[in-house]
């Protein structure tokens, strides 16, 4: 797992590589899992036998909205989170683009560059990142994603809403 340091210190990392995760494997009780969650019952996501015979994959994927997801869990695996943060928020993504899909059994993990980080007048440190998450063995990655955080210090006193001092 990475270490980022401090909040204090996240600023003089803008542009580099902040953290990589460990590998995840996308089996189908996980799409499955997801599937149900969502609701979404797609038969190219949850029916193995359809999926070899008719999909274009020749197998189950997993749901774009699924390796989405899987950023929160990435963020805390790769250690993403500067040591002195009492609690971080996820504030939203810029811009995300599914590449690739994630066939089933394959295994994926997300690259962290910093591209930005400014001081928020909450207290919090906002971050924005790039997230790419890799496929392995495939040239083309899953998603891009260009994803926002904010990263409260022990200190800081939030008010009402995170939005409340973020530019429109």
């Amino acid at each position: 797992m990475a270490n980022t340091g401090k909040l204090t210190e996240l600023r003089a990392r803008v542009g580099e590589e902040i953290a990589v995760s460990p590998w995840f494997t996308v089996d189908q009780d996980h799409i499955d899992q997801f599937a149900r969650a969502t609701h979404d019952l797609d038969w190219m996501h949850i029916d193995p036998e359809r999926a070899k015979a008719e999909s274009p994959f020749k197998s189950t994927i997993a749901f774009g909205f699924q390796t989405l997801s899987m950023l929160s869990y990435f963020t805390h695996e790769a250690g993403l989170w500067p040591d002195d943060t009492a609690f971080g928020i996820n504030y939203g993504l810029n811009r995300v683009r599914f590449m690739a899909p994630v066939r089933e059994g394959k295994r994926i993990r997300a690259r962290f560059t910093l591209k930005s980080c400014e001081n928020r007048p909450d207290g919090a440190i906002q971050g924005v990142y790039e997230a790419v998450v890799e496929i392995e063995d495939e040239a083309k990655p899953a998603m891009v994603a260009e994803w926002i955080g904010l990263f409260y210090p022990a200190d800081a006193n939030p008010s009402d809403t995170p939005s409340d001092t973020a530019a429109a």
